[in-house]
């Protein structure tokens, strides 16, 4: 019998055996190689990166403005109306969260090439870590260089954590802050530090996307045209980067007062750094915002609620009237 049949699902050493070492950077278990896309594949593989040029449609493109536009207007979060430090980018604007805040952004994280070149690079059942706007404005600064596994302190070669990627919703040019990588810095050991002059950047039309393991060095560029740079950034995780059990769903938020700030801190409502965040806020944050909207939606149901009964019962008080 095999060790991996004796151990059931908790024991699969054959896997190790399997895993691929990229130079002295990066090492991951390959997954399904679909045909269609093995170029691209090929290309991460040597470079660390590719870019997918007009993946998205014009049409798609300009509703996606359309409602960056109209949630630009609101208060859309913490960072969107600009950077709360450099790494942010103080003349960069964020919206966090964009699953929750329209539908026009669905299409966005599942394209089929996109999850072909996950279903590949990741084990199966991978999730999406983050999913929010990136709009540079003029004037702009060049981001500090890092890697998207940065706050993972593991040597390299390390296990690849998860894929980068960023959505031009304009073109993307040499002066209007494009993403600026360095090609094949998946490779390298911790010994090589980046430097600016080894980056490119990511040129390319609007509806284009650039995808990278997220053991490439890169940073947002400086934006040195007067003219703002929008995009989107989704980035994506292996399906193992998590806890066993979800305290912060499965804990009531009733409650949360009397559990010990320490406790609250181990079951997740806390962050590492700016992970585990909630749309750009702490998880605490998030659940008071999220406490009040639910607030909000349940007397907007009972007014409409209200509404309706009243309604029904107008056509009775007329016929009423009638017989009088």
């Amino acid at each position: 019998m095999s060790n991996e049949k004796q151990g059931g699902a908790y024991l699969r050493a054959s896997t190790i055996h399997d895993r691929v070492q990229l130079g002295e950077g990066t090492t991951f278990l390959p997954g399904p190689k679909d045909p269609s896309i093995a170029p691209l594949i090929s290309h991460v593989l040597e470079h660390g990166y590719v870019i997918l040029p007009k993946i998205f449609t014009p049409q798609q493109v300009s509703l996606a403005n359309s409602e960056l536009a109209r949630l630009s207007s609101l208060s859309s979060g913490p960072a969107s109306k600009g950077g709360r430090n450099p790494f942010e980018g103080y003349s960069t604007k964020r919206i966090y969260s964009l699953c929750d805040k329209s539908r026009a952004f669905d299409c966005f994280p599942i394209h089929e090439t996109v999850l072909k070149l996950n279903d590949y690079f990741l084990q199966k059942a991978y999730l999406m870590t983050s999913f929010h706007t990136v709009v540079i404005g003029p004037g702009e600064k060049e981001q500090e260089i890092h890697t998207d596994d940065g706050l993972i302190a593991l040597p390299r070669p390390r296990p690849l954590m998860g894929i980068g990627t960023m959505i031009a919703l304009d073109d993307f040019t040499s002066t209007n802050g494009a993403t600026t990588l360095i090609p094949g810095s998946h490779l390298w050991p911790d010994s090589r530090r980046p430097t600016r002059a080894e980056m490119i950047p990511a040129i390319m039309p609007a509806g284009s996307m650039v995808y990278f393991l997220n053991t490439v060095w890169h940073s947002g560029g400086a934006n040195t045209s007067s003219s703002m740079r929008r995009s989107m950034t989704v980035q994506y995780c292996q399906p193992w980067i998590r806890t066993y059990e979800n305290f912060t769903v499965a804990q009531g938020w009733e409650d949360l007062d009397v559990v010990p700030k320490r406790l609250l801190q181990l079951m997740g409502f806390s962050t590492h750094d700016f992970m585990g965040y909630v749309d750009g806020r702490s998880p605490r944050a998030g659940v008071e915002m999220r406490k009040k909207r639910l607030l909000e939606w349940g007397a907007e149901q009972k007014r409409n609620q209200t509404s309706k009964s009243k309604g029904a019962e107008e056509p009775d008080e007329e016929r009423d009237k009638s017989r009088l």
